[in-house]
Formats: structure tokens, C-alpha cells, sequence
């Protein structure tokens, strides 16, 4: 596996930091209720793609949030895009997945309870 560049890592930061306070500027409201949380960016090395990481509470909600950041992927990039102008000549396509780390983490609290 190929280690991400200083630019890549650079831009993966700003990208989740910019998306999760324009995610934020929305509020609970706007995802019935859920908690949505950028929990990470990995960027291709060319800056064209980002596959941008999300952790949903409750869990319940996600298939449709996820289903809502899918269907709102252009007007967030559009958003991204007039934050970001200034330091990147293009803006990547967003690829949104699901953090289920969260999950996973209380399903081994749950098991080591047993």
C-alpha cells in the first residue's frame, strides 16, 4: 500500500474540516434528527476523488442519511468548492461512506460483557 503525500493529507484535513462545519450549518434538523460526524478523507493522489467518511448516530437513521448525503453529493461539493477555491484548482468528487466503527466498538462492549 502507498503512503499518502504531505499535499494529500493537506487536502484530506481542509476537505473534512470544510465539509463537516458545512454538514453542521445544517444541523440535526436537516438529517431527521441525526448526529452526522466526518470522521475522515482519503484523497486520490491526482486530488480528483475524495471518499469522504461518515459516522451516523443513531445508527438506525443511516441508510437514510446516507441515501440524503447521495442525493445533496452535488450541491455539498458546490458548497465545498467556494470554501476550498482558493486552494485547490479543482474540487474532487465526493464519495460518501458509512463509519460503522462506532458499531463495531459497542458490539465488543457488549460482547466483553458477557
Amino acid at each position: 500500500m502507498e503512503s499518502e503525500t504531505t499535499r494529500q493529507q493537506k487536502v484530506a484535513r481542509q476537505i473534512q474540516k470544510d465539509l463537516a462545519e458545512i454538514i453542521r450549518g445544517r444541523g440535526m434538523a436537516a438529517y431527521d434528527g441525526a448526529l452526522l460526524t466526518v470522521s475522515g478523507v482519503k484523497i486520490t493522489p491526482d486530488l480528483a476523488l475524495a471518499k469522504v467518511y461518515v459516522s451516523i448516530f443513531p445508527s438506525a437513521k443511516a441508510p437514510a442519511v446516507m441515501q440524503q448525503l447521495a442525493e445533496e453529493n452535488s450541491r455539498l461539493r458546490g458548497e465545498l468548492g467556494r470554501r476550498v477555491s482558493k486552494q485547490l484548482r479543482i474540487v474532487p468528487e465526493l464519495v460518501f461512506y458509512l463509519d460503522d466503527s462506532l458499531d463495531c466498538v459497542e458490539h465488543i462492549d457488549e460482547l466483553l460483557k458477557k
